[in-house]
């Protein structure tokens, strides 16, 4: 079964308690499936460094990687089997493509990860491997990086990019349902045209192109792993919500690619 890929906005740890409409959107999204994903690839921003690393642990957990939240958030669990499997066929590929990776069987799920997964598969039963983001890599060499990684989808592999379509935690408000700053929209709007209409070299160029990028992404961290997503999906494009929160937050989903 060869499935679609997926760019989620993970926003505030606070979506783990709060769901909203981002949420509603992934917890619905399996049930549009053929079936169940054999195992699922994570790239998030909150792993990120120099080169690229594949968790193999034979157990995952969630790691609380983040601070001053109220205390029932730092209880959730997320403990899904890790795949040690799916980490040396992962190495494999990226070997062939010129791209090599280093083991890491320590690090837990961060929260870019196991947040998501409890609303896609809140049993934690499929096994779940995470995938560095490789912060020497701009959107044209991320977007390569997926399309080596698309030979996975034909194994039943679900490969997901986490992070945020907007992100600049110094415009963040203080309410949940503050209204969207006016750059928010406008990204979003550039995106979604874009996304839709397949025009990846706009995409690549979105620094300059995009309006508002510089205060959408003043880091590009948590964008970065929408174009991971889209290399190893392709087209189509189908946007899953398009939720703003916190007035600065846009939690846009994506699923990129086709299913048998």
């Amino acid at each position: 079964m060869r499935l679609p890929t997926l760019f989620v906005s993970h926003g505030s740890p606070m979506l783990a308690l709060d769901p909203g409409q981002a949420g509603a959107a992934l917890a619905a999204w399996p049930a549009t499936l053929a079936g169940r994903p054999s195992s699922i690839l994570v790239v998030s921003p909150h792993w990120r460094g120099p080169g690229l690393a594949i968790s193999t642990r034979a157990r995952q957990q969630a790691w609380h990687d983040f601070g001053g939240f109220p205390a029932p958030l730092y209880q959730l669990a997320y403990a899904p089997p890790g795949s040690p499997g799916l980490a040396q066929r992962l190495a494999g590929l990226l070997a062939q493509a010129g791209m090599a990776a280093r083991a890491d069987a320590e690090r837990p799920l961060d929260h870019g990860a196991w947040v998501p997964l409890r609303y896609l598969y809140p049993q934690a039963d499929i096994p779940v491997v995470q995938l560095s983001l490789d912060a020497g890599r701009d959107a044209r060499a991320q977007h390569a990086l997926g399309q080596a990684l698309a030979p996975l989808r034909e194994q039943g592999v679900l490969i997901i990019g986490s992070g945020s379509l907007t992100h600049n935690l110094r415009h963040v408000q203080a309410r949940r349902d503050a209204p969207p700053l006016a750059y928010v929209p406008a990204f979003q709007q550039w995106y979604a045209r874009h996304l839709m209409a397949g025009d990846t070299e706009a995409l690549f160029d979105w620094q300059r192109q995009a309006p508002g990028a510089l205060q959408a992404h003043p880091h590009d961290d948590h964008l970065m792993p929408l174009y991971v997503a889209l290399g190893a999906g392709g087209m189509p494009a189908r946007r899953l919500t398009d939720e703003v929160t916190y007035g600065a937050l846009a939690m846009d989903a994506w699923a990129f690619g086709t299913q048998d």
